[in-house]
């Protein structure tokens, strides 16, 4: 069973809920983890080391304070606004299908200061 877990960049600190998925236990598993951040338009995502296959649940188009997990890139994604890919409404849409792995408790914009290079740690939560 996978639980909450804290996202750690520069001064911002936000929890999320991972689901009961198979990535989400295999992400929680491999805490804490350290990466670097990138960004691609309001998504943050890093590499994260863990190695997960694209679930049956998997899917592009995503909401706001999603968190997904992206096969191509070993990487974990966080959704809190317009990606590139989006369509007219702005809604985030993933570069690739992505397995959702849980939500951002709280406002994910927080998200917005992130920069490509800032160093991210992912932690156990509360």
């Amino acid at each position: 069973m996978s639980g909450r877990i804290t996202i750690t960049v520069g001064g911002i600190s936000a929890e999320a809920e991972l689901n009961d998925s198979p990535c989400a236990e295999a992400i929680y598993q491999a805490l804490p983890i350290t990466s670097a951040a990138n960004t691609w338009g309001q998504e943050v995502y890093f590499d994260i080391g863990v190695s997960c296959e694209l679930a049956d649940s998997a899917r592009q188009d995503m909401a706001v304070g999603e968190v997904g997990y992206w096969p191509v890139g070993r990487a974990l994604c966080i959704f809190f606004g317009r990606t590139p890919a989006s369509g007219a409404d702005g809604a985030p849409k993933a570069a690739s299908d992505v397995n959702p792995v849980g939500r951002i408790v709280g406002d994910a914009g927080v998200f917005k200061s992130v920069g490509d290079g800032d160093k991210i740690v992912l932690a156990t939560g509360s």
